[in-house]
């Protein structure tokens, strides 16, 4: 029985590695842009740090060979990362050792505080309803057959299976899907401007991918939003600067965690959504800094890098994906009944 054991542990750590696996390839047209794209960006004023795009351990990925799907990383190891996330960065009273639902005021928590726990908890979620919509259901003559799991969404959401925590799961994650609306609805005078140029190394393609950009930014726009971030970071000034700076470390905190994820394409996926998240909190608490920016000139009062716009679109895309999935499931729950 402990052979077998052993046995079905590395059939499952093998696929977890196949599934798990980047898909690094680039065509020549694409390593000529990123090369292209490299020179344009250095000859940009930029007035923020790059992060690690320039370090030589950095790898451009095409996210369209990559999707976000389930790898088979789970367990303890899967367990362990989004514990760290929440017991180092969620801003938990002493008292309790795991805050599943730190919402209410009687915790102790501020709002932004509980704000915070409910972006983590919504991303998560997000997450795990990729993995669900997009389950390995069968794999036969070496050809994978992905599709939705139902039994699986279940375990992460049911209420009965999930003792009542699957709902508020949930319900975070279309927190978060406002929170990252209300972000693009508040950059959009930034791309408005004509001296910013989405450089793609061909003119034509430079002008129809802002058109399409800003396009998507009237679209937020005329939805009705249901988060006035001015509520945040209210206080004295000293405070909210303080409180704000928290924010950003933790968030620096979440990507490091993030770096430990055992598999490349959960890694890939998890960091891109947290920077993704982390951008749009830039932004809505830069709403007067946006304000200000000249119409024919760069502005030291805020930028966004390359970096920072592909991780906010992507993260976007991903959450209106798990809004879309979300509306799937519970048509094939009512089916299934």
């Amino acid at each position: 029985m402990k052979v077998a054991n052993n046995t079905k542990e590395l059939e499952d750590c093998e696929q977890a590695n196949k599934l798990g696996a980047i898909n690094s390839t680039l065509s020549n047209q694409s390593k000529e842009a990123f090369i292209d794209w490299a020179r344009y960006d250095d000859s940009q004023d930029h007035f923020c740090e790059l992060d690690d795009e320039r370090s030589p351990a950095a790898q451009y990925v095409d996210l369209l060979l990559n999707p976000e799907r389930y790898t088979g990383y789970k367990g303890p190891s899967a367990w362990r990362v989004w514990n760290s996330i929440y017991e180092e960065n969620c801003f938990k009273p002493r008292s309790v050792y795991r805050p599943l639902n730190p919402l209410a005021p009687s915790r102790g928590l501020c709002l932004e505080k509980r704000v915070f726990y409910k972006l983590i908890s919504g991303l998560h979620a997000s997450i795990n309803l990729h993995l669900c919509a997009n389950y390995l259901l069968e794999e036969t003559w070496g050809k994978p057959s992905w599709g939705p799991n139902i039994k699986e969404f279940k375990r992460r959401f049911d209420p009965v299976e999930t003792k009542g925590e699957g709902p508020r799961r949930l319900k975070n994650l279309y927190f978060l899907y406002l929170i990252e609306l209300r972000a693009l609805s508040k950059v959009a005078p930034y791309f408005e401007r004509s001296i910013v140029d989405l450089y793609t190394g061909n003119v034509e393609d430079d002008a129809d991918t802002k058109t399409l950009l800003l396009n998507i930014f009237q679209d937020t726009k005329s939805f009705p939003m249901h988060f006035d971030e001015k509520s945040m970071f209210a206080g004295d000034k000293k405070g909210a600067k303080s409180l704000k700076e928290e924010f950003r470390l933790h968030f620096k905190n979440i990507s490091r965690i993030m770096d430990c994820v055992g598999c490349d394409k959960c890694r890939l996926w998890g960091k891109l959504q947290t920077q993704g998240l982390g951008t749009a909190l830039k932004i809505l608490f830069s709403e007067k800094e946006i304000q200000k920016l000249p119409e024919n000139s760069p502005s030291k009062g805020f930028q966004l890098t390359r970096q920072e716009i592909v991780a906010l679109l992507n993260a976007f895309g991903r959450l209106s994906t798990s809004i879309r999935e979300l509306q799937n499931f519970k048509v094939l729950l009512q089916h299934s009944r």
